[in-house]
């Protein structure tokens, strides 16, 4: 595929491409029926001055400008602009995996469903060691959704359903082994390796997204990630091998994080 070289700040790696910009600036320049899979954590634009719990620690949960809610008209805009834009850029065959909470999901889903996409499982990511919740007014968030879609419910998708039975998921004490790999998957937080080159407040575990790579792509494949964030979907396609990434990072910070942690 051509990369289009408009855009000035990108750097290259190998088989992966980095651009510095605005995902809704970047998907209308990349080629139609392009992209086999597609990994979205987009903001869940949380950032309203309230707090949450770090390491123990009461936390502000204000991320940044990025992660600011615009009232949901606005915010149900942009998510429809960045999922319409996605499926320009799938293949008729591709899928999409989009993560979030229940500040985001919901809203993701119906989008994912009004652009005539076909959904194919809603995956319950349990965490085991979720921070407690300070307030005690509300159970204790211990999960995130991930929604899992194709473009086009005639095309054949990619889904690796043998590795994902006999693979061997040793941190995940809910897959039983040599059996069908269900809709819950036990993964703990990013360990302290995962962030040796800085942290990302949103920052998902390598094991997730390896276990999203490997069940949904094959070799040669091109992968998607519009909110790159700190480069874990990079580093699970460098660890499948033969994979194409192309990620995208509107921050200048999370972009220089996700640049020094794909080469190392």
């Amino acid at each position: 595929m051509v990369i289009p070289k408009t855009i000035t700040q990108f750097k290259k790696l190998k088989n992966i491409t980095l651009f510095n910009d605005d995902c809704l600036k970047i998907l209308p320049m990349l080629p139609e029926n392009s992209i086999d899979m597609i990994f979205s954590d987009p903001p869940y634009l949380l950032s309203n001055n309230g707090f949450t719990c770090q390491n123990g620690a009461m936390a502000s949960v204000n991320k940044g400008k990025w992660d600011k809610s615009r009232g949901f008209e606005n915010d149900l805009e942009f998510h429809e602009l960045w999922i319409s834009a996605c499926k320009r850029v799938l293949k008729p065959g591709g899928t999409i995996w989009i993560s979030g909470t229940y500040h985001s999901i919901y809203i993701c889903g119906f989008l994912l469903q009004k652009n005539n996409f076909h959904i194919l499982n809603d995956i319950s990511w349990f965490k085991p060691n979720a921070a407690p919740n300070l307030s005690c007014r509300y159970f204790t968030a211990s999960h995130e959704t991930l929604i899992w879609a194709c473009k086009d419910k005639k095309e054949k998708h990619t889904f690796n359903y043998e590795q994902m039975k006999n693979g061997l998921f040793p941190g995940d004490k809910l897959k039983k082994e040599k059996t069908q790999m269900r809709s819950v998957w036990s993964i703990p937080a990013p360990r302290n390796e995962e962030k040796l080159f800085g942290k990302h407040p949103t920052q998902k575990p390598l094991a997730l997204l390896e276990r999203i790579v490997l069940s949904s792509t094959k070799e040669n494949d091109v992968i998607l990630d519009p909110f790159c964030g700190s480069g874990t979907t990079g580093q699970a396609c460098q660890k499948a091998g033969n994979r194409y990434f192309i990620g995208i990072e509107i921050n200048k910070e999370y972009f220089a994080l996700s640049r020094k942690r794909l080469k190392a």
